[in-house]
């Protein structure tokens, strides 16, 4: 039998947990992790504020994806919370942590947010965020899908 896919928050820097996530990520030109990483060690996001939380997925002890949930910086409405750098080791694909993270964050974003919203450009994702409920939306500049919670 595989090993389970356990997603737990992570409070403490993402500096080391993420080292791997980062490293494949930067070798395939993608910046999120690195942006995530960043913005954690110069403060500018720490997901400490209420509701928000950056969460991560291990399968036997090693982090195999990450996920954060913060409230909406695009100057959205009050109760706006953000999907952000969702990011999965390509050797652990299609299994099913991506989806496991994201119900993680949907299922914490209902107890502190109305709506999330969300920007990718990645159509496998899009899908995978369409299918767990979130409609894509063309009109708006900062974001491409929208998960209304209440």
């Amino acid at each position: 039998m595989s090993p389970a896919i356990v997603v737990t928050t992570l409070s403490t820097s993402p500096i080391a947990p993420l080292a791997l996530l980062l490293a494949e990520s930067e070798a395939a030109g993608l910046r999120l992790v690195r942006r995530l990483v960043d913005e954690w060690a110069g403060g500018v996001t720490r997901f400490d504020r209420p509701g928000e939380a950056l969460f991560v997925a291990r399968l036997a002890e090693r982090v195999v994806g990450v996920c954060g949930l913060s409230v909406d910086p695009y100057g959205a409405a009050p109760g706006t919370g953000r999907v952000r750098h969702l990011y999965v080791l390509r050797a652990h694909r299609r299994l099913g942590v991506g989806r496991r993270l994201m119900l993680e964050v949907i299922d914490s974003a209902r107890d502190s947010f109305d709506v999330l919203r969300l920007r990718t450009t990645n159509p496998v994702a899009a899908a995978l965020y369409v299918q767990l409920g979130f409609r894509q939306r063309d009109d708006v500049a900062d974001c491409t899908h929208v998960l209304e919670l209440r």
